[in-house]
């Protein structure tokens, strides 16, 4: 199967699930296809959450949702070193 093809299967998949939120899923897409990152913002209720769920299943990929609030820190999401007083090492924690 050619990439076209199976980001047009993918797309399909997508919207048989997302109805109505033909430009987000373009734009998941894109981003994927871009190796890129997405920031999805929106009212509650328009599927984005959904449509990401549904996107990491299609590809077969892992999905993990950060809810930001105002004292996330960049290590919550990147992880941290984690200090082992048994044998007095780090050990590091990865974020979700």
């Amino acid at each position: 199967m050619s990439v076209i093809a199976g980001i047009k299967k993918l797309q399909t998949y997508i919207g048989q699930q997302i109805i109505g939120q033909e430009l987000l899923i373009n734009r998941l897409l894109l981003a994927l296809l871009a190796d890129g990152h997405l920031l999805v913002e929106g009212a509650p209720g328009l599927a984005k959450t959904r449509a990401i769920k549904v996107l990491g299943d299609g590809i077969e990929g892992d999905f993990h949702r950060v809810q930001f609030t105002p004292d996330l820190l960049p290590a919550d999401l990147t992880g941290t070193e984690i200090y082992r007083p048994q044998d007095g090492s780090f050990h590091f924690q990865q974020g979700p």
